[in-house]
């Protein structure tokens, strides 16, 4: 006969208790740290610009201001997206654009972040139209990459003979650079998950993994 678990204390109950309140609590605190952080960060920075023009009786409510300041500004950007979609405003866009990149450093940095956002935007999620499996450096290594066609070009036929595709093999953690190599679409194992989980698991170095519901391949 088996002897019954030994009882748990009330100092282990209290503590269990608090732990599980803590991470049911964290995803909310976060939220809440996060949003707090970004409208001290956007509407502290232009509230300044308007706050003196206030009543000087309406002016003790900083928290409110910030947070009219960030609505403001976010409409403001949403018109922008809005307004590069018409002629004028791609127009508009490029001069500025170009005025930027004139600035000594200021253009480097421009154009390093532009790199990184382009990398997460509509062009380039459907460019990345895969998440794949290949053998990278050497055989019996693998890493995730993007496969981003199946067409043939003239490098395609010029390679080999068989069926090769193009599959991109971003580094960790930055996504902007990597390899663009020729696999054999027999050598490149196609996954299920998604190019946005795809991009998560290589900018965290593979501490972001994507829950998965298949089952384990039958040796």
């Amino acid at each position: 006969m088996s002897e019954a678990p030994p009882p748990v204390s009330r100092f282990v109950s209290v503590r269990n208790a608090f732990i599980t309140g803590v991470l049911l609590l964290a995803p909310l605190v976060v939220t809440l740290w996060a949003l707090g952080g970004v409208i001290d960060f956007v509407g502290g920075r232009f509230r300044p610009l308007f706050e003196s023009y206030l009543p000087e009786s309406l002016q003790h409510f900083a928290l409110l201001w910030d947070l009219v300041a960030t609505i403001v500004i976010f409409a403001l950007v949403t018109a922008l997206g809005f307004l590069s979609h018409y002629v004028f405003g791609r127009f508009f866009l490029r001069v500025l654009e170009r005025f930027v990149q004139s600035i000594p450093g200021v253009g480097a940095i421009y154009n390093s972040v532009r790199q990184i956002v382009a990398t997460f935007g509509t062009q380039n999620r459907n460019l990345y139209n895969k998440v794949v499996l290949v053998q990278f450096p050497r055989p019996g290594v693998w890493t995730i990459a993007f496969l981003t066609n199946k067409s043939q070009s003239e490098a395609h036929v010029r390679a080999g003979p068989g069926e090769l595709w193009t599959v991109f093999v971003p580094t960790t953690p930055n996504p902007t650079g990597g390899y663009m190599l020729f696999f054999p679409a027999s050598e490149v194992v196609e996954l299920d998950m998604s190019v946005g989980d795809g991009m998560k698991m290589i900018i965290s170095g593979g501490a972001v993994v994507p829950p998965w519901t298949g089952s384990k391949p039958h040796a």
